[in-house]
C-alpha cells in the first residue's frame, strides 16, 4: 500500500509520465557524471578536513567553521550519490518514510552548508569589530554554535518525516518532490533567503569596516591572515549563491504552479548537479584563497603520491646536497625533494 501511494503521488503531479523509459546513452553519461562529482566532492573534502586536522596552526575558530563547511559538504556528496543511486525505479519501490529520509538528508545537508556559512560570518564580524586574536580557551562556544547547527538543519530536514507533508493533501504537493508539501518547500526557501541576506550584509559591513580603518587593522598582527580568509569565504559564499540560486528559483516556480502546467519542473536534475558543483569548489577555494592552506593541501596530496619515490631519491640527492653545502638535515633534505617533485610547494620551504 505504501508503495502505491509513491506511485499515486509521482502519477499525480507528471513525474510517472515524464520518467525515462529506459536507460539511455545520455541517462547513464549523467548517471556517471554525478557519481563522478559526488566521489570528487568526497575525497576533497576529506583532504580539507585531514589538513586542518594536522596543521596546528588551523586549530582556531575561524578554521572549525571551515571545517564543519567541510564535512557539510562532504556529507552533500555522499547525499547526492544516495539520492542517485536509489533514484529510477527504485523510488517506486520506496516507502513514504525511506522517500523522506532520502530526501530529508539533502535538506539537511543543505540548511548545515547555510548556517556554516553564517556562523562563519558572524565570528569574522565579531573578530574585526573586537580586533582580539583567538582564544583556545573559548573552543566551547564555537562547538555550541557548530552543534546548533546541525540541530537545526536536521530539525529541519526532518519536519516532512514528522508531519508537515502532502500525504493527505494532494493538490498542496510539490513536483520535484512528489510527497512534500509546497508549503514546506516555500519556507525552507525563505529561510535559506534570510539566512543569505544576512550574510551578505554582515560580509558588507566587514567590507566596509576594513576599509574604514585600514590603518588599524594594519597593525594588528593578525590582519593579513584575517583578511585573506575573509576574502576566501566571501568568495565560498559567492559560489554558493550562483550554485544554488537556480535551484531555488526552480523551487520557487514549483511552489508556484499547478501541477502538470510547468515542464521546466520536470527537468531538475541539471540545477540539482549545478548546485553539487558547489560542494566541490569549495576545497578549490580554500586551495586558491588562502595560502597557508594551499601549502598544506599540496604537502598532503605530494606526500601521499611521493612518499615512497622521496625515499628512493633521498641518497642520490644527499651527495648532490653535500658539494653544494657544508651540512644538511635529513629533514630539511626532504624538503627540498618534494619541491623538486612539486614546485607548487616551494613557498613551503623556509
Amino acid at each position: 500500500m505504501e508503495k502505491n501511494l509513491i506511485i499515486f503521488h509521482y502519477n499525480y503531479t507528471g513525474r510517472l509520465d515524464n520518467r525515462s523509459e529506459s536507460a539511455t546513452g545520455s541517462t547513464i553519461a549523467k548517471t556517471v557524471t554525478i557519481l563522478f562529482i559526488c566521489s570528487l566532492i568526497v575525497l576533497e573534502n576529506v583532504i580539507v578536513l585531514v589538513a586542518i586536522w594536522k596543521n596546528q596552526r588551523f586549530h582556531n575558530r575561524m578554521f572549525f567553521f571551515i571545517a564543519n563547511l567541510a564535512l557539510c559538504d562532504l556529507l552533500a556528496g555522499v547525499t547526492y550519490a544516495v539520492n542517485l543511486l536509489m533514484s529510477g525505479e527504485l523510488t517506486l519501490r520506496l516507502s513514504p518514510y525511506a522517500f523522506f529520509v532520502r530526501e530529508g538528508s539533502v535538506f539537511a545537508a543543505l540548511s548545515a552548508s547555510v548556517f556554516s556559512l553564517l556562523a562563519i560570518a558572524v565570528e569574522r564580524y565579531m573578530t574585526m569589530i573586537k580586533m582580539t586574536p583567538y582564544n583556545a580557551n573559548k573552543r566551547y562556544r564555537v562547538y555550541l554554535l557548530i552543534g546548533t547547527c546541525w540541530l537545526i538543519a536536521i530539525s529541519l530536514g526532518s519536519l516532512p518525516l514528522l508531519g508537515w507533508n502532502c500525504l493527505d493533501n494532494l493538490p498542496d504537493c510539490s513536483t520535484i518532490f512528489p510527497l512534500y508539501s509546497k508549503k514546506y518547500v516555500a519556507f525552507c526557501i525563505i529561510i535559506f533567503m534570510i539566512l543569505l541576506l544576512a550574510i551578505s550584509v554582515l560580509y558588507a559591513r566587514i567590507y566596509a569596516l576594513v576599509r574604514s580603518s585600514s590603518r588599524k587593522v594594519t597593525k594588528h598582527s593578525n590582519s593579513e591572515h584575517s583578511i585573506t580568509l575573509l576574502r576566501t569565504v566571501i568568495i565560498v559564499v559567492g559560489i554558493f549563491i550562483i550554485c544554488w540560486m537556480p535551484l531555488y528559483i526552480l523551487l520557487l516556480i514549483d511552489v508556484a504552479c499547478q501541477h502538470k502546467q510547468c515542464q521546466i519542473l520536470f527537468s531538475a536534475s541539471g540545477f540539482i548537479t549545478m548546485a553539487a558543483l558547489n560542494s566541490a569548489m569549495n576545497p578549490v577555494i580554500y586551495t586558491l584563497s588562502s595560502r597557508e592552506m594551499r601549502q598544506t593541501f599540496l604537502s598532503l596530496i605530494c606526500g601521499c603520491l611521493l612518499g615512497s619515490k622521496t625515499r628512493s631519491v633521498l641518497p642520490v640527492e644527499q651527495t648532490s646536497e653535500n658539494s653544494k653545502s657544508k651540512s644538511s638535515s635529513s629533514s630539511s633534505h626532504a624538503q627540498k625533494v618534494m619541491v623538486k617533485e612539486c614546485p607548487d610547494i616551494e613557498s613551503t620551504v623556509e
